[in-house]
């Protein structure tokens, strides 16, 4: 993990926290104060929050400043130049006190209640190393336009099932060895299929957070280089699994969920690999594929106008 920053404040107090929150942040001063209350305002308080100011050129900077001289639990380290969101996270992690660990987003919204629920999630269940919870989806006004109930671990493979709620012991954190900072937009789906491989999740079917979509969404900027970082890291966990038909499933089932690219060759290697899997799926291939071939058509007609406009 990267331990290179500058750390502008140290912690006020000697003991442990429970919990060590890590929030990091690059300019995302138009959110910010709704994530950091939200955080403070929780009913479970023993916690410290690691503000990781990942190279701000706006209000950021003075605005953790304000948090941080009013409570003694925030500490605040500044990374010069930025690192990117892994590289912060592991930033943050690196200096963690807490044996329980999560993070949040400068643009999200903790429920009052998230942390002490998932503490006594994981505090029920010693065996499990990863609680997380469903979230509700905001947009850039904070009105929920949507809801997302997680999985369980186990369907990891076909998609990012833990979700945006979620707390982890600090063995976690010490065992894959923080975020893969070559996998900036996909750092926690990595993060979360590296972990399910050796440790046990526990499920909380409640809502505790807030998810914002708005128009500075990391996932909507890098909508297409996220895509295809997802495939890439999905193709690396299928290499090692035993089960053909396994394989098959997850490759059908990401090829024909893409809408940015036709993914011909994960379709290609499930049909190949499950002949019958291909006939069960003929029609949504056929929609798949049909899809991808008029948005082509429609994308090289609008080249076309603009060349000879």
């Amino acid at each position: 993990m990267d331990k290179e920053a500058h750390r502008t404040s140290e912690p006020g107090c000697v003991a442990s926290p429970r919990v060590s929150i890590v929030l990091p942040v690059h300019n995302g001063a138009a959110f910010l104060d709704e994530a950091m209350q939200s955080v403070l305002g929780q009913t479970f308080a023993d916690f410290e929050l690691i503000c990781v100011d990942d190279g701000s050129t706006d209000a950021t900077p003075a605005i953790l400043a304000r948090y941080a001289a009013a409570d003694d639990r925030i500490r605040i380290i500044t990374n010069r130049p930025n690192k990117g969101l892994p590289g912060a996270l592991n930033t943050g992690f690196a200096a963690a006190r807490g044996p329980l660990h999560t993070w949040t987003s400068d643009d999200n919204i903790a429920r009052p209640h998230m942390l002490e629920r998932l503490v006594q999630t994981l505090d029920a269940n010693p065996d499990a190393a990863i609680a997380h919870a469903n979230y509700s989806v905001i947009d850039g006004q904070g009105r929920v336009i949507g809801f997302q109930k997680v999985g369980p671990a186990s369907e990891i493979l076909f998609g990012n099932r833990i979700g945006a709620a979620f707390l982890y012991r600090a063995e976690v954190t010490e065992s894959l060895g923080g975020y893969d900072t070559a996998l900036f937009g996909v750092e926690d789906y990595d993060f979360w299929l590296r972990a399910a491989r050796r440790f046990h999740f526990v499920t909380l079917d409640e809502d505790l957070y807030l998810y914002r979509r708005h128009e500075g969404s990391l996932t909507d900027t890098r909508a297409l280089r996220i895509h295809r970082l997802v495939g890439q890291i999905i193709r690396r966990e299928l290499a090692a699994a035993d089960d053909a038909g396994l394989r098959a499933r997850v490759l059908m089932e990401h090829g024909l969920a893409s809408r940015l690219d036709a993914r011909l060759g994960m379709l290609w290697q499930a049909c190949k690999a499950r002949p019958g899997l291909s006939l069960a799926k003929a029609p949504a291939i056929a929609r798949h594929l049909l899809f991808h071939l008029v948005r082509a058509i429609s994308a090289s007609l609008a080249g076309l106008r603009q060349r000879t406009a």
